[in-house]
């Protein structure tokens, strides 16, 4: 997980410096936004099946996401050859901690969602495990 830090930072200040308008590089970021949660969120997926776990991501899930108020602000996958073929990386962010819980409860009771992943895992499980950590900007982080 060492390996991962650096470059999700860097993806992270940079997809939301973009989507807040402040250029890279830039002194300081807008002091009008409200603070974000962060999640940090790792999938190991069963031997095989990364591609398979992508495809519902791409296909599907990021659209439910973005449908119960979760905001995609990005998604990897190591390079690092241990996990190269097996997991997968991604940043949601959200308004507080309590609107992440009522997002994921919406998320998890979705029809469509619940029919996707069905039809994903008609072969056998996709996902082996599943790590969230919630997180706070710093005082100091180009993004708050």
């Amino acid at each position: 997980m060492k390996h991962l830090v650096r470059p999700l930072v860097l993806g992270i200040f940079l997809a939301c410096s973009c989507r807040s308008g402040v250029a890279p590089g830039s002194a300081s970021a807008p002091t009008t936004a409200p603070p974000r949660v962060y999640e940090l969120r790792t999938y190991t997926a069963p031997e095989g099946k990364l591609d398979a776990l992508q495809r519902r991501f791409r296909d599907h899930t990021v659209r439910i996401f973005a449908k119960h108020g979760m905001i995609s602000v990005g998604y990897w996958v190591p390079q690092d050859s241990a996990r190269a073929n097996n997991t997968l990386v991604y940043v949601l962010a959200y308004p507080s901690r309590e609107a992440a819980q009522r997002s994921w409860a919406a998320f998890r009771a979705d029809a469509e969602w619940q029919r996707v992943r069905a039809e994903s895992e008609s072969a056998g499980p996709i996902v082996l495990r599943v790590e969230s950590v919630y997180m706070s900007a710093t005082d100091y982080s180009p993004l708050r």
